[in-house]
């Protein structure tokens, strides 16, 4: 099993490290973690105990995972859990906490990038394939679906959701839920449009794209979806509006 730890770095004798884990100087890897093959921890950065991670995932300088929930009722003694996918990229300053349930979890996915200073609290659902730009931060029990884009400084409050293609941007402060596929904006923010770019990107083109579109000026209106083709993506929309909202959903413009 080749390891590459520097000396200055601490390691709790119970760590379980995978193949070629590199850790830099004065990491600190704390009793009961669970490190994947391939994984880099760069110096100064904590993985705190209680958290679970892939393969190939990337810690840079001073990021931390694993701290305690920031909840004032939450009981430090409480075993709840950070698990987190393969291939994740945590940049500088990054932090996400444990559940504040007991045997709860927060999740991160897979594939996804976590700009300097971003923020995931306790109890929240981060799905693969997604990025959040310098200094998001998302409250406790937000749920975030695969392939969003975050823009700088996006914040979210508790209980939302951030659909699947979302795209937010910068700076946009979100209180209510984001429907998938779509770009939202604004202050107050609202939906303005799919997310093109995203939906590009993904190869959701041609008659699959012109079905959204269609979607988008009928829920704009208020108006029911049943009169669409029922493609993969449209299905997708319906599943995620039939599940109850906490927070209720942002209106278009």
């Amino acid at each position: 099993m080749a390891q590459n730890i520097h000396p200055t770095a601490y390691i709790a004798a119970d760590v379980i490290l995978g193949n070629n884990v590199t850790v830099g100087p004065f990491a600190v890897i704390e009793t009961g973690a669970e490190l994947g093959a391939d994984c880099q921890v760069g110096a100064h950065a904590v993985v705190h105990s209680q958290v679970k991670m892939g393969n190939g995932n990337i810690l840079h300088p001073h990021s931390v995972l694993g701290g305690l929930p920031q909840d004032t009722s939450f009981e430090p003694e409480t075993v709840s859990w950070l698990i987190c996918g393969d291939n994740n990229v945590f940049r500088e300053g990054f932090t996400a906490h444990r559940s504040s349930k007991a045997q709860g979890v927060t999740q991160i996915g897979s594939g996804c990038f976590f700009m300097n200073n971003s923020h995931v609290a306790h109890d929240c659902n981060v799905g693969n394939n997604t990025l959040f730009a310098n200094n998001v931060a998302i409250g406790g029990h937000v749920e975030v679906g695969n392939h969003v884009f975050m823009g700088g400084a996006v914040v979210v409050h508790q209980f939302c959701r951030i659909g699947s293609f979302a795209i937010v941007q910068g700076t946009t402060g979100l209180n209510m839920d984001v429907m998938p596929f779509m770009l939202i904006a604004g202050r107050p923010a609202k939906h303005y449009k799919l997310n093109t770019v995203g939906l590009r990107r993904a190869g959701i083109i041609g008659e699959r794209y012109k079905v959204l579109a269609a979607a988008f000026r009928l829920l704009k209106n208020k108006q029911s979806l049943e009169s669409l083709e029922e493609t993969a993506e449209l299905k997708q929309l319906k599943d995620w509006l039939a599940v109850k909202s906490r927070r209720g959903v942002h209106g278009f413009i």
